[in-house]
Order: C-alpha cells, then structure tokens, then sequence
C-alpha cells in the first residue's frame, strides 16, 4: 500500500497501551531470566580427547557486566532523552522504554534458558574445574562450585545477546529517527554511520567474549543472531519500518494528528487523484492539480 503521509500513520497508530500490564509482564520475564541465571545447567559429558577446547588460560573479562550493563544503558538513556528534549513528545519516549525494555528482558529469558538446557562448556572449563591444572580419571571437578557451574554455560554468548539487543535496538531507532533509509537523509553518510555505531560497537563487545577465551566463536554467533532478531522484532512493537517515511514517529505517538493537519488535509485533497494513478507520487499529483487549476483561471 503507497504511504500517504501524517492521516495513513495517525489511521495506523495502536490504542493507549496498559502501562501497568507491560510492567507486570516485563518483571515476570525479569523473573523467569533470574531463575535460568541461577538454574543448575545440563552436565554434558566431556570426552578426554576433547578436553583440548575447554584448555584455554582463564582470564578476566574485557568487558565485565559492571561495565557492560551501565554504559550500554547509559548510552542508550542519553539518546531517548535527548530526542524527548527535542520534541516534549512523551508518548514517544514511553514507547522506546517500553520496546528496549522488552527487548531485553526476552532476551535474557531465551538466551539462559538455552545455556542451562545446552550446558556447554567454556573454552576455559578445564582450568575452572580443575584449578591446580592435575584433572581425574573421573573426570570430576575439584574447582570452586559457582566457577564450575557458570562455566558450563558458554552456549550462546549473554554479553553478545544483550550487546546485539540492546545496542540493536538503538540502532534501529536511530536509523529512523536520523532518516537514514527515506529520501530525506539517504545518500548523507553520517547518518548511516551514526545509526551503524552501536552495532560496530555490539560486535566488539561480542569478539571480546572470544579474545578472552570466556566463549567459543559458536556461542557468540548464535548469541548475536539471537540479538539482533529481538531487537528488531521488540522495535517493531513500537514502531514502524525504518524506511517508513513517517517510521520515526511511534505508533503510539499522538503528534502526527496534532502537528500534520495542513498536511493530512492536503493528502485527503488528492485522494481522488490517487485512486486513477498509482505511478505518481503525492507530491507529483498535487503540483499537477495546481497546474491544472491555473491553466482554467487563465
């Protein structure tokens, strides 16, 4: 269907959500995600000629959750406030809450929820289990409980997932308020490399679970995948394409029917138009009907 500005995105807009609902739903996933982090994993039997990948020196990691889970909301913190400043538009700002929030709260459900059922371990298992480097015929751990247990959980990446849907989601978000896919900013690359910056900055994050030996290159594919594929699908939630040309405005936004009513009447105008040609845009049409409105006068 051809997009026909302001009165199509008021038409389409979704009713007043249930805040208290999407509260209650987002601690309830909040919760299941504290009971997989916390959930013995699956025991899967390692083989003594593969003890060879889980051999890797332990190490601390490059990007710690103290540091991860601050700065990345931080960051994403700074930008929604930036843009409601801008704009006052508070239905606006709820909704990127509402979608970032459920982004990663999901996430953090299907990614450990995968990691108690897989119970892989890390590339550095064998030094968690058997800390003085001397392992038995029995292969049984001798390591400290909780290090074991945390590294049988290496599949998929958490600092990936969360990266990726978090980071993920503020790149999508960017991307349509900065207009980087419609004819209003296409073609301007700063935009695209704005818009793209969280997601180089999500992929470093995910290499480093890998330069830190704490995961297999496996675990942080999956886990990207699995990132990125709830960020857009929770963004979608709350917002239109990002190609949209009015995909910048949440569909629960208010401002398109307060602020576009010159515009919404000038759509409604060349309705009739429309429906006998849908090759030309509105722009194109309204110039023509002005034109032919002259050529009568004279």
């Amino acid at each position: 269907m051809k997009n026909n500005g302001p009165l199509m995105a008021s038409s389409r807009s979704s009713p007043d959500l249930n805040l208290f609902q999407e509260i209650v739903i987002r601690l309830a996933l909040f919760a299941i995600y504290i009971y997989f982090e916390f959930k013995e994993p699956y025991i899967r039997q390692i083989q003594p000629d593969e003890m060879w990948l889980y051999k890797n020196p332990r190490t601390d990691s490059y990007v710690p959750l103290t540091t991860l889970y601050p700065s990345t909301f931080g960051l994403v913190a700074v930008v929604f406030f930036i843009y409601y400043f801008r704009t006052g538009d508070f239905a606006e700002l709820k909704a990127a809450w509402l979608g970032l929030t459920l982004a990663c709260v999901l996430n953090g459900v299907v990614t450990h929820s995968i990691k108690a059922a897989v119970g892989r371990p890390r590339p550095d298992f064998f030094w968690r289990c058997f800390p003085d480097g001397i392992a038995n015929d029995e292969l049984q751990c001798t390591g400290d409980s909780r290090a074991v247990m945390d590294g049988r959980k290496s599949f998929p990446s958490g600092h990936a997932s969360f990266a990726f849907a978090a980071l993920g989601f503020l790149s999508c978000y960017l991307s349509a308020k900065l207009h980087v896919f419609t004819e209003r900013g296409r073609g301007q690359s700063w935009r695209l490399l704005v818009a793209g910056a969280p997601l180089f900055a999500a992929t470093m994050i995910a290499i480093s679970r890998t330069c830190d030996y704490h995961h297999h290159w496996q675990d942080v594919t999956i886990g990207s995948l699995i990132g990125i594929v709830e960020a857009y699908l929770c963004y979608r939630q709350y917002y239109p394409p990002v190609e949209d040309r009015f995909g910048f405005l949440a569909y629960i936004s208010k401002r398109p029917a307060q602020k576009s009513c010159q515009a919404v009447c000038a759509n409604s105008c060349t309705n009739h138009v429309e429906s006998r040609s849908g090759e030309m845009d509105t722009e194109k049409k309204m110039l023509l009907d002005a034109e032919e409105k002259s050529d009568k006068l004279t």
